[in-house]
């Protein structure tokens, strides 16, 4: 085992002459070796606790929240530095133990993260610690960027600087969009999400005061695609079936539209940051960087772009590779929406019927139950006709759920609700139906707006409206059943203790879905090329 030499507290110089305070983890030994850097809203000093909001989960004995010695969401020292690299986790402009002053964005969170994404504010300051970094005498010049959640969405506007010195990047499940990925699911509102993230942000402790005058890098405001298509270094993605309502959204679509010739997608299906202390998931990083920060072992290249699980149950799934997601060869089916029979089924309804619920209790439930073995893996959309019979607007919860042979519901697993999570949700708030037609396909519909008053309608109108199920990848077998359930509030007002919450609703009184005849209500799912 190679020892490790601690540093805390070292400057980080940047351009306006403003220093960043840092914590250095190194080989107690002479040498250049590859550098990994990462930026926390959380403190760089702030190790994985009991007071973490992912203690207590499934994770591996020799973990960190074990050892103690990583910072929360970032890379394990304990591990990276006996393989030869060393880790730099930096506090940002104005968080813990950096001074300056946090701007952030309007309409943005407790920890500034649309000001990271839409107007880059961290961009530059990232680039410069990079750029540091890989001049440093303990450096071979070559430098990374990794982390879980904040510590890799910020990673997605620095590397559209492309550094010189970036090599690679690891955005470990990071979203891209904070208002379409977290505070505005298809133009809902949360309104609890960032009272929790609020809880672990510490309070400002600077290491030294700052200079005189300083001048922080300006909003550089860019839309997701915009910023994505920028960059171009080597990007290992881990997106998740498990995070829907925060980071799958984002994760996908980047791997979709960053322009970087060589990236791969690491997919799974369970909890958030256990995954990513798993022996496997450190190896395949450590392949990634060995490749392109260290210069050898070319394993990484002869590795399929994809790497995806595909769930069964709660403890039962299968890992393969393909060669990109979508799929290739995905076909996308309708199962059409019968409301007189509560059914889904492939083959299209020729009488109109509808079915109605109490839009602040009740839940439209309609089912399939599958023939043969069947797989869906990838994006799915809901195209549904529907009515406010009281009011102009109306708020869709989606959710998707799978059930066995003996009617029993199948649960996954997720941080936000351990051992109790569902196949996949979608979002909608019907003013908000308008769709990007540019960015927008039939499995990956784009709402134009999320923020906004939007296209309100009369009350009993009749509107189409198309609803994006974020990606999932799920088993079912001969005799169990799909299920969806659309409701005018999460889960069908089956969930409880988790994170999210939606307390302003324009509900009111009854909502309908109207099916067959011209009202071609479908469910979009993608069967896989075998099928």
């Amino acid at each position: 085992m190679i020892g490790i030499k601690i540093e805390k507290d070292v400057s980080i110089p940047m351009r306006d002459g403003l220093k960043l305070a840092a914590n250095i983890f190194r080989p107690e030994k002479l040498g250049k070796f590859p550098v990994i850097v990462a930026f926390t809203a959380f403190a760089k000093d702030g190790l994985w606790s009991s007071n973490s909001s992912g203690w207590g989960m499934s994770y591996e004995p020799y973990s960190p929240t074990v050892t103690g010695s990583a910072t929360f969401e970032a890379e394990d020292p304990a591990f990276w530095i006996n393989h030869e690299y060393v880790l730099v986790i930096v506090d940002p402009r104005g968080f813990y133990r950096s001074p300056g002053q946090i701007r952030t964005a309007e309409l943005d969170g407790l920890v500034g993260e649309h000001a990271v994404l839409y107007q880059g504010l961290w961009a530059r300051d990232m680039y410069d610690a990079i750029e540091w970094a890989s001049t440093q005498e303990w450096s071979n010049g070559n430098v990374g960027m990794s982390g879980v959640s904040i510590l890799g969405f910020s990673q997605w506007r620095a590397a559209a600087l492309n550094p010189p010195h970036l090599k690679a990047f690891i955005p470990w499940e990071a979203m891209t969009d904070y208002h379409r990925d977290v505070m505005f699911r298809g133009g809902i509102p949360d309104t609890e999400w960032g009272k929790l993230i609020g809880r672990h942000r510490l309070t400002p402790n600077p290491a030294w005061p700052p200079p005189e005058s300083q001048d922080p890098s300006a909003p550089a405001e860019k839309e997701e695609d915009e910023f994505l298509a920028d960059i171009t270094a080597p990007a290992l993605i881990c997106a998740t079936w498990s995070s829907h309502g925060t980071h799958t959204r984002g994760s996908f679509r980047a791997f979709r539209k960053i322009s970087s010739r060589q990236k791969w997608l690491y997919i799974h299906g369970r909890q958030e940051w256990a995954q990513f202390y798993t022996a496997e998931a450190q190896t395949i990083r450590k392949l990634f960087f060995d490749h392109f920060l260290k210069g050898f072992d070319d394993r990484i290249l002869n590795i399929p772009r994809v790497r995806l699980e595909t769930r069964e149950t709660l403890d039962k799934y299968t890992v393969r590779h393909e060669a990109d997601f979508p799929i290739p060869g995905t076909k996308y089916k309708k199962l059409y929406l019968d409301a007189t029979e509560r059914r889904l089924k492939f083959d299209k309804n020729s009488q109109p019927s509808k079915a109605s619920y109490d839009s602040t209790s009740g839940k439209a439930v309609f089912n399939y139950a599958f023939e043969q073995d069947t797989e869906l893996t990838g994006y799915m959309s809901l195209k549904v006709w529907v009515s406010p019979e009281e009011a102009d607007d109306m708020d869709l919860f989606i959710t998707l759920r799978k059930f066995d042979r003996d009617d029993n519901e199948v649960f996954f697993d997720a941080w936000l609700m351990l051992g109790r999570y569902p196949v996949a949700f979608g979002w909608l708030r019907l003013s908000h139906r308008e769709l990007d037609k540019e960015k927008s396909t039939p499995w990956d519909p784009y709402p134009k707006h999320v923020i906004g008053l939007g296209e309100q309608v009369k009350p009993g109108e009749i509107v189409p409206c198309v609803i994006p199920i974020l990606p999932s990848g799920t088993l079912f077998r001969k005799g169990e059943t799909l299920r969806l359930v659309i409701s005018g509030i999460y889960g069908g007002g089956e969930i409880a203790n988790v994170p999210f919450g939606f307390n302003v609703s324009v509900n009111r009184g009854t909502h309908s879905i109207y099916t067959g005849g011209k009202y071609d209500s479908y469910l979009l799912v993608p069967l896989m090329p075998s099928h």
